[in-house]
């Protein structure tokens, strides 16, 4: 199977991390696109789609914010944030037409998936999301600091990372646009004020 993945170089690891297969050949997107059997573009959410003239194949997307009710019917959303995509488990999801396809792929890979309703944030990072804008609320309250706040939060809840560390390898900026589209639907994903001051400064 003839794999095209459009990645950074950091995207590019976390995708290698997950042991694929001898009968997969991937060819790294940098300009032209090659012919390939399915399409992963890792870069959708900060570069936009990369390949639009793909009507057949499916293609996987790194989008944790847009559903597929605004992407072309072949594409498949998986959850591919910094540090998402080489869990154990992958979040995907995808409308009824393409969830045999995206299976048939995702079985061939060997990696271990879940399908999550197609609303933005998905599930986990829906729920970092949350954490975050709550350490942020605690912080401009005064109530500790970036780093009393990650250390509790690993200890207390044996989470790899502390919403702070979070935010850094995820974006903060990635986590700020989906708390303000959860926002429109639920008022508790409203932005904490010291995260959006934060913002302002980047």
């Amino acid at each position: 199977m003839q794999l095209a993945v459009k990645a950074n170089q950091e995207q590019r690891a976390e995708f290698l991390s997950k042991s694929i297969p001898g009968n997969i050949s991937i060819t790294w997107v940098a300009d032209a696109i090659p012919e390939a059997d399915a399409y992963f573009d890792l870069l959708f959410e900060e570069e936009g789609i990369a390949f639009a003239h793909i009507h057949k194949q499916p293609v996987f997307v790194n989008s944790v914010i847009e559903t597929t009710k605004t992407l072309p019917k072949n594409f498949i959303r998986i959850n591919a944030w910094n540090g998402f995509l080489k869990r154990e488990i992958i979040e995907v999801a995808a409308n009824d037409l393409m969830k045999n396809e995206a299976a048939k792929i995702l079985h061939t890979l060997q990696w271990k998936f879940e399908w999550v309703i197609d609303e933005p944030g998905m599930i986990a990072a829906r729920i970092i999301a949350m954490i975050v804008n709550e350490a942020y609320f605690a912080l401009g309250e005064k109530i500790s600091s970036k780093e009393e706040i990650d250390t509790a939060m690993k200890l207390g809840t044996n989470y790899p990372y502390g919403p702070f560390e979070w935010s850094t390898q995820i974006g903060l900026k990635k986590i700020n646009a989906l708390l303000k589209t959860l926002s429109l639907q639920d008022k508790r994903y409203a932005v904490a004020p010291a995260l959006a001051e934060a913002i302002h400064l980047l």
